[in-house]
C-alpha cells in the first residue's frame, strides 16, 4: 500500500480564511538553502531541479529496495529577510533567503541520501546535487491558514496573521515563515493555487 503522508499527517490540512493554532510534529525534510528573487534566481531553479530528482530517486529507492511506497511530498519554502516587511507591504523578493524543501519518511536515512545522490549525480541536471542535505525540522507551535490565488496576493493575509491575529491570541513570532504548496504552480492558474501559510510562535507568557 502507497502512503499518503500528506492525508496523514493532520497540519498537512489547512482552511482557508480561517487561522489556526497547531502543533506540527518533527518531520525530516531534503533541504536547498540560497537567496534572492525565486522568479529570476538561477539558484532557486536550481534548487527545485536538484531537490524533485533526489525526492523521486528516494521514492522509488523505498519502494523497490525496502518495499516501502509512499507520494512524493509537496514542495515546501522557509522564507526569511532581515526585515519582515519585504513580505508583507513591500514585497522585495530580492532581499529574501530561503529553503526550499520536501518532506521525506522518517525511515529515509542518511546513506539512503546518499545512494539516490549518486543516482541522480549519473544522469545529470541537477546542478545544486551538493548542496541537498536531510534534515530533522521541529516546528512546533505555529499559526497557519489556507491561502488560495496568486503568491503575489498573500501580502494581505500575512499582515492579518503577523499583526493581528497572533498578538491578539497571546503569541508571538518566533521561527521563519513557512509555505506549503499545495498546487503544481506550473499546471495551476494563478487564482487557484493553494498554499499553506504557516509562522511558528511561542506563547508570549511563556
Amino acid at each position: 500500500m502507497k502512503a499518503d503522508l500528506k492525508k496523514e499527517i493532520a497540519t498537512y490540512t489547512a482552511r482557508r480564511g480561517e487561522f489556526s493554532v497547531v502543533t506540527v510534529p518533527a518531520l525530516q525534510f531534503l533541504m536547498v538553502d540560497g537567496h534572492g528573487d525565486p522568479n529570476t534566481s538561477t539558484a532557486y531553479q536550481d534548487a527545485l531541479s536538484s531537490l524533485y530528482p533526489v525526492a523521486y530517486t528516494l521514492k522509488f529507492l523505498s519502494k523497490g529496495e525496502l518495499g516501502r511506497d509512499y507520494t512524493v511530498m509537496p514542495l515546501e519554502g522557509l522564507w526569511w529577510s532581515t526585515d519582515m516587511a519585504a513580505f508583507t507591504t513591500d514585497r522585495d523578493k530580492s532581499r529574501w533567503s530561503w529553503t526550499m524543501m520536501v518532506m521525506v519518511p522518517e525511515w529515509i536515512t542518511g546513506e539512503h541520501l546518499g545512494a539516490a545522490v549518486e543516482t541522480v549525480a549519473r544522469k545529470g541536471g541537477a546542478p545544486a546535487l551538493d548542496a541537498v542535505r536531510l534534515e530533522t525540522f521541529d516546528e512546533g507551535l505555529c499559526v497557519q491558514t489556507l491561502h488560495v490565488g496568486s503568491y503575489d496576493d498573500e501580502a494581505p493575509v500575512l499582515e492579518e496573521m503577523h499583526d493581528r491575529f497572533i498578538p491578539s491570541h497571546g503569541l508571538r513570532m518566533t521561527g521563519k515563515h513557512h509555505e506549503i504548496y499545495l498546487s503544481d504552480a506550473r499546471r495551476t492558474a494563478a487564482d487557484r493555487l493553494r498554499t499553506i501559510l504557516r509562522q511558528p510562535v511561542a506563547r508570549t507568557d511563556a
